[in-house]
């Protein structure tokens, strides 16, 4: 793969301000943690520019990921770039750095020798943030260490988009993910559909690395083979995205 990875700051971006998006929100207690709605907030005035709310702002956030992302914003922002979004095989395969099999980016364990590898969640969620890695929600782009391709925050901090539209399961892989036999991978559209709301028809597309919000007691999603469904018209405080600069394709989008 000859392609390079781009995560979008806090000042890079210009897209609408959405009326409202979902924010976290930590409760004080134990909470049931099959109803997201305990930690989940739909704010007003919350977006890129006022990540926790109408009184919030991005300074100090310079270097942190862009969040309160819907799909069509990032697209957009790729298109206008010159850039594309990857794929989820594309994507998984730039996680991995080149360490296939491994259960993480870096290795098979979690925090090797006690040093936290990625901004991730420790505590018990959504209660308890011990921020032992430093930091209780998004964190500056390259504060933990690159993969084996050089690339920071594949793992952790913020979720990132994907082009494949959102599928249960893929056909069976290869062994390695440099071989997967299909990119992209995912289903068709009108199947991403969250069938718990079969009234509600809005496509999903797939989410890959994790964030600063996953937890061992809750998604333990801070793996490059882990994925998560995300309605296209959903923006939330810990979705991001991450362009790419594929040769050629990319080179004539530019020109053109």
């Amino acid at each position: 793969m000859e392609a390079t990875l781009v995560i979008l700051k806090a000042r890079s971006l210009r897209v609408a301000h959405a009326r409202r998006s979902l924010v976290f929100t930590p409760p004080k207690r134990p909470v049931d943690l099959r109803d997201w709605s305990q930690w989940w907030n739909f704010k007003f005035g919350a977006n890129w520019r006022r990540p926790y709310g109408p009184r919030s702002s991005i300074s100090g956030l310079d270097d942190h990921p862009v969040v309160h992302i819907a799909y069509r914003d990032a697209e957009a922002y790729a298109i206008w770039a010159g850039k594309d979004l990857p794929t989820e095989a594309e994507w998984e395969f730039a996680a991995r750095g080149g360490l296939d099999g491994a259960e993480f980016a870096w290795g098979d364990e979690l925090m090797p020798g006690g040093r936290p590898m990625a901004n991730t969640w420790q505590g018990a969620f959504p209660y308890e943030n011990l921020s032992s890695d430093g930091y209780a929600r998004t964190s500056p782009v390259m504060a933990f260490p690159p993969n084996g391709y050089g690339l920071h925050d594949m793992i952790g901090n913020v979720w990132e988009w994907t082009t494949d539209w959102w599928s249960s399961k893929h056909e069976p892989d290869a062994a390695k993910a440099c071989c997967v036999p299909q990119d992209p991978r995912g289903g068709r559209e009108q199947d991403s559909h969250d069938p718990s709301l079969p009234r509600i028809k809005i496509p999903r597309k797939v989410l890959k690395g994790g964030s600063h919000l996953c937890a061992p007691n809750y998604c333990r999603r801070y793996r490059p083979a882990a994925r998560h469904a995300e309605a296209v018209d959903t923006s939330t405080s810990h979705v991001g995205f991450r362009c790419i600069i594929r040769k050629g394709a990319s080179d004539e989008r530019r020109q053109g």
